[in-house]
């Protein structure tokens, strides 16, 4: 039940970040994509963002946050052939505590 919440939320949400993103519709068109290591390393060379969060979108997908100290922070799909989508990015990125009762210890 929680995990058809959660998706359903992103539903909305994601769809809307997409719409608010203050760049031009041109460039919310396009989406960044590569193997998933290159983005990976691009990230950390060009940002310092490190893998902060992850999620299992679907069978066919996971969804990561990639944030660095300095707040600057990148929403990355990851498909099961390894290809990464840069979603989003931005900057202002604070880690909140960990909720009740959601598990914690699967870090990378």
């Amino acid at each position: 039940m929680r995990r058809g919440m959660i998706c359903g939320l992103l539903a909305i949400i994601l769809p809307t970040l997409v719409i608010a993103h203050p760049h031009s519709a041109a460039s919310q068109a396009m989406l960044s994509c590569a193997g998933r290591s290159d983005v990976v390393k691009f990230l950390d060379k060009n940002f310092a963002e490190k893998l902060t969060a992850v999620g299992l979108v679907n069978q066919n997908a996971v969804l990561e946050v990639y944030a660095a100290k300095s707040g600057t922070w990148t929403l990355v799909v990851t498909d099961v052939q390894g290809i990464s989508c840069i979603l989003l990015s931005g900057d202002s990125w604070d880690s909140m505590p960990a909720l009740p009762g959601i598990a914690t210890t699967h870090r990378r």
